[in-house]
């Protein structure tokens, strides 16, 4: 059972709902040490002074904001107490907006919501009535004694509480060179269709189950390997993809790539139907 990282009510209205906070992602991410290749012992960071090359006990060290080249503002403890947010035990949820009018840049970071005993059925209501809507609650969050913005989403049987960017955590567009238009770049209606159609094709439903992380696995059966036998062959090379040249054929291939599709599906079919009557004649 996962450890709660907050407890405390989710408040709309009059309603309160006693929840805790729960992390609905968990890193996958391989934990490497670093060693000294000449005697394998661990290599530690050190906090030196840039000046004279000597280390800096913690108790020496304090917070600066630059806030023009190489003159900084010094920031003490009382200073962030001044502008520290009251933490509160309540995710306060503000308005309700629909679902769809939140574009995926904004979100952050998944967290599962759970009930506390004796509110599943006000938390059961909040969760159809946000299902039925398509609406997601905004609401603001003390977490580790940061404000956050949030979304309130259905998922499932969970109520799931998105943390969201703030508007100018994002890049502008305009910083950015791109393209216009499509009429810009001359695409035709059959290219168009085309493209529809090699999307068409490809379609299926979203089963998140059938994706993972084969770069992890393949490391993670590399370095196992290596651990029991201390030697290995060679990892096989990765095959860079042909350099596209600046003459393309696009009908050519969104034609090909069409075709391609629909063979490989019909291939997989065809497997599919001969282990159904594999499985029928045992």
């Amino acid at each position: 059972m996962p450890h709660a990282v907050w407890k405390g009510a989710l408040t709309f209205g009059l309603l309160n709902i006693p929840v805790a906070l729960y992390p609905a992602e968990r890193s996958s991410d391989l934990r490497f040490t670093l060693l000294d290749s000449r005697d394998q012992a661990r290599v530690r960071y050190r906090r030196v002074n840039e000046d004279t090359g000597r280390e800096v006990p913690w108790n020496q060290i304090v917070k600066a904001y630059e806030y023009e080249g190489g003159n900084y503002v010094l920031l003490t403890k009382e200073d962030f107490e001044k502008v520290r947010v009251e933490t509160t035990r309540s995710v306060e949820i503000v308005a309700f907006v629909s679902a769809g009018d939140i574009a995926p840049v904004y979100f952050e970071r998944p967290y599962f919501l759970e009930p506390g005993e004796g509110s599943e059925k006000v938390y059961v209501l909040l969760r159809e009535t946000l299902v039925r809507t398509g609406k997601a609650g905004i609401a603001k969050v003390v977490i580790h004694e940061r404000e956050h913005l949030a979304a309130l989403l259905p998922y499932g049987q969970a109520l799931l509480l998105n943390l969201l960017r703030f508007k100018q955590e994002l890049r502008n567009q305009a910083e950015l060179r791109l393209p216009g238009a499509a009429a810009q770049y001359k695409i035709s209606d059959r290219e168009l269709h085309m493209a529809q159609t090699l999307v068409e094709a490809m379609a299926e439903a979203w089963r998140p189950e059938q994706y993972h992380d084969e770069y992890r696995d393949k490391l993670m059966a590399w370095i196992e390997e290596k651990a029991e036998t201390g030697a290995v062959a060679p990892m096989p090379e990765v095959e860079e993809p042909a350099a596209a040249g600046k003459v393309v054929d696009m009908m050519d291939l969104l034609r090909r790539s069409v075709e391609q599709t629909r063979a490989k599906q019909e291939a997989e079919e065809a497997e599919h139907a001969r282990g159904r009557r594999r499985r029928a004649a045992g």
